[in-house]
């Protein structure tokens, strides 16, 4: 059974929210200042794509196993987009605000506005020896302007049909219990336990 990992991110929000849902297997979770620095080019054409790359640099930087995510919005009048490029939608240092303003300004005068997140995950050892993947995705629509405080991303113009709010207007458990990451992370979590 895996008792110790790195979270292969630079990202502080998303290695929290990987951390409170991994909490309860009982894995330390290295924390970030002890962990080598890695950059990781994220240019392979798809989700699964960078999520191993990320995964398997920092699990060889560290020699410790490394869990790594790839996600991003996908909206389907606008044929997957922003897709893997969502960090950086609006340029390679844009804020999330930033994404939000150009999503938002894409859709203008759009009716549909049917959306989803993917997560991809990948588990890498130091030696190869054993990987793991699994991919989660839920569905919802984007909202015509920014609501809630919670949350990152583009959590303020994600709507939820199953929490029947936009995901930053969540607690962090009930986004937990219906994100693409919550989803993927449980069904990694079976994967371990057998």
């Amino acid at each position: 059974m895996l008792n110790k990992l790195i979270i292969a991110s630079n990202n502080a929000k998303k290695r929290q929210e990987i951390a409170e849902i991994l909490g309860d297997l009982g894995i330390e979770i290295v924390p970030a200042n002890a962990t080598a620095f890695v950059h990781v080019e994220e240019d392979a054409d798809c989700f699964a794509g960078n999520a191993r790359k990320k995964a398997e640099a920092f699990a060889k930087a560290n020699d410790l196993p490394a869990l790594a995510d790839d996600s991003g919005l996908c909206v389907d009048v606008l044929n997957g987009a922003p897709g893997i490029y969502s960090a950086r939608f609006a340029g390679e240092t844009a804020t999330d605000s930033e994404n939000n303003a150009k999503l938002l300004e894409l859709l203008n005068g759009k009716d549909n506005h049917s959306a989803h997140f993917i997560c991809a995950l990948h588990l890498a050892y130091p030696d190869s020896s054993t990987d793991l993947s699994c991919e989660a995705q839920v569905d919802g629509e984007i909202l015509k302007k920014p609501v809630g405080d919670s949350g990152f991303g583009y959590d303020p113009l994600f709507f939820c049909p199953e929490l029947d709010k936009a995901f930053a207007s969540s607690t962090p458990e009930e986004k937990a219990s219906v994100s693409h990451r919550g989803r993927a992370l449980r069904i990694l979590a079976e994967k371990l336990s057998k």
